[in-house]
């Protein structure tokens, strides 16, 4: 039976979101207990040595994304959604409302989306300032795409027609509109999940995300950096699964709306 490469990508990033998400259970060792000396060698009983504070690096790696996909994940739903209801209003609604979303939407995307999870994560939990950040900055550019493509959808003959037959506005955009933009709101998606990805691990990284002994991927980026030369491994193990991470998913998520139709 032969491979379909249009679910290859999307398969292996739902094989990889399910090991990550489960990594804690398949840790060798227990990730926040020292089991040899500070910035030990890969060995035989380590693959990967240990860290500053004689951790296993490979348990902890294999334990440190659950928490960081979750929000990731979580911001980059939130972010969608609110975009693409903003895009949905802006495209089908009135001509005003139309202008006071492109409005809203441009003053956002005016504060760069760094700053704005910085200045959110001084007043609140890390994981909270990544999904209001991410919503904040993410949203508005997805409901630009949206707005869009709504706005040359609702000219369509299938969804003139569906008015005719009298048709709710709410059925017209759930059944028409929607369908029509799904392949386009796929490929997005992998955009906000990244853009998610990003900020959560730039906040740990600067210390406003989960905190030390609790294994988390960027923040192993931080706590190994002094150590790079006694074992580089540390360093590396985590860099690796991020960027496979951000990489995956948004391919994952172009392939997807590839499939769907909605990019090239």
């Amino acid at each position: 039976m032969r491979l379909d490469r249009g679910l290859a990508v999307p398969g292996a990033a739902v094989a990889f979101v399910a090991l990550v998400l489960l990594g804690r259970h398949l840790a060798p060792y227990d990730p926040e207990r020292p089991v040899a000396g500070p910035w030990s060698p890969p060995s035989s009983r380590l693959p990967l040595g240990a860290d500053a504070l004689g951790r296993d690096v490979l348990s902890r790696v294999v334990s440190g994304g659950a928490r960081l996909l979750t929000v990731s994940l979580a911001a980059s739903a939130a972010a969608l959604l609110c975009g693409v209801a903003l895009g949905l209003a802006a495209g089908w609604g009135a001509a005003a409302v139309g202008r006071v979303v492109r409005w809203v939407c441009d003053l956002l995307l005016a504060v760069p989306a760094l700053i704005l999870a910085l200045v959110l994560a001084v007043a609140l939990p890390g994981a909270t300032a990544v999904v209001v950040a991410s919503v904040l900055s993410g949203a508005p550019l997805t409901a630009r795409v949206v707005g869009a493509r709504c706005a040359e959808v609702r000219d369509s003959g299938y969804v003139r027609s569906a008015i005719e037959r009298g048709e709710r506005t709410p059925t017209v955009l759930v059944r028409e509109l929607l369908p029509a933009m799904s392949g386009l709101i796929a490929a997005d998606a992998g955009l906000r999940l990244v853009t998610a990805l990003q900020l959560a691990t730039a906040l740990a990284v600067l210390g406003l995300g989960p905190q030390p002994p609790a294994p988390d991927w960027a923040l192993m980026l931080s706590e190994n950096l002094p150590g790079a030369s006694l074992n580089p491994a540390a360093l590396l193990a985590p860099a690796v699964p991020l960027a496979l991470t951000a990489w995956l998913l948004a391919s994952a998520a172009r392939a997807a709306g590839r499939r769907m139709g909605g990019v090239a």
